[in-house]
């Protein structure tokens, strides 16, 4: 599995952060998934992330593990609508199967790109997590 999802299902929930104009915006996430090995997130197109993310394509997440642990991933996402990434998204326990459903119109399905992960805690140096 990318260690970036496994490390991301661990944490459950995380913060997804876009940018508005010059005006940052967060909020929790939980639907992670692997397809052809990458790390995938989804949202509607009637939602205001999906406006932010058309007009820029960076983000960042994070999230926190028990213990005092926060994983922190900066990413460019690119928006892949094929049918088979939206089932594979819908079919994780982590996906939204109760709100979309795969070629629905509505449900939008992004790839993480040039991604920088990192574990934290409060008494060593981060740890960098690569995708393999």
């Amino acid at each position: 599995m990318n260690k970036i999802v496994e490390e991301l299902k661990k944490v459950k929930v995380f913060y997804l952060a876009t940018m508005e104009k010059d005006q940052p915006r967060v909020r929790p996430f939980s639907s992670i998934a692997e397809f052809e090995g990458h790390p995938y997130i989804c949202t509607g197109n009637h939602k205001d992330t999906y406006k932010q993310l058309k007009e820029n394509n960076k983000i960042e997440i994070s999230g926190m593990y028990d213990g005092g642990t926060w994983i922190r991933v900066s990413a460019e996402v690119v928006e892949d609508n094929r049918i088979e990434v939206q089932e594979a998204m819908l079919n994780d326990p982590t996906g939204p199967s109760q709100l979309y459903k795969a070629g629905d119109g509505r449900f939008v399905t992004y790839k993480l790109v040039n991604i920088k992960a990192y574990k934290y805690n409060f008494y060593a140096s981060p740890e960098e997590i690569s995708e393999h």
